[in-house]
């Protein structure tokens, strides 16, 4: 990174670690000592081809499952699955497949987030319809899920990560299923959450991704093959 970069995209201390990570399914190892570490303020990229083992990764860090070895830590304390309800809050996840529900609305896939969270009725619709603007999809707000494009039901599932306080975002090819400018909104509102202090780590083989991303990681064959700033 450039002394200018540095001097714009301060880092934070938050701060999100996997060290020494190996994961093995039956007898594949997926990922063989893998050690990352995200920071507060900055985008960091995973690339690799498909079977790399990108959204392997983003689910250990993310807490979703436990490694073989190794450990993930989140500002020191361990992410571990099923770490409560209050670790969970701190992760706003994009992952692959979006996990909508399908017979709810736009509207209600993002709403039902913050409802879980307490977040007072009327907080809910002025937060639900500013992000739902902010991806482009006020016109469908109260189309159900079913009802959307391939496109369109990432970018609910985009907004559903983005609408909450979350200290880190792990996305998972974020921009697979979208257009151009769709995908230029999406990277940008990811940066916007980085720069104002969340860790985000964004997988992905997108050009576009990777060149917003402040550090990038290689992956290939469940192994890191470099870095770069």
């Amino acid at each position: 990174m450039t002394d200018e970069r540095v001097a714009r995209h301060r880092r934070v201390e938050r701060e999100l670690d996997g060290v020494d990570l190996h994961y093995v399914v039956g007898d594949r190892t997926i990922l063989s000592g893998v050690s990352v570490t995200a920071h507060g303020g900055e985008v960091l990229g995973i690339r690799g081809p498909s079977g790399s083992g990108k959204s392997s990764l983003l689910s250990l860090l993310g807490g979703l499952v436990a490694p073989t070895s190794g450990t993930v830590t989140l500002d020191g304390s361990p992410v571990q699955v099923g770490g409560g309800v209050d670790l969970r809050r701190r992760f706003g996840l994009i992952l692959q497949g979006y996990g909508l529900v399908a017979a709810l609305t736009a509207r209600e896939n993002i709403a039902v987030v913050l409802q879980a969270a307490g977040v007072d009725r009327r907080e809910v619709r002025t937060r639900v319809d500013d992000v739902l603007a902010r991806v482009g999809l006020s016109g469908v707000a109260d189309h159900v899920i079913e009802e959307l494009s391939g496109g369109q039901q990432q970018r609910v599932a985009v907004a559903r990560a983005l609408v909450t306080s979350a200290e880190v975002f792990l996305a998972d090819e974020p921009t697979a299923e979208l257009d151009g400018d769709n995908r230029g909104v999406v990277v940008s509102l990811l940066v916007e959450r980085a720069r104002a202090g969340a860790v985000v780590v964004l997988a992905s083989h997108d050009p576009d991704v990777i060149a917003a991303c402040d550090e990038v990681v290689d992956l290939e064959s469940g192994v890191v093959q470099g870095t770069r700033r």
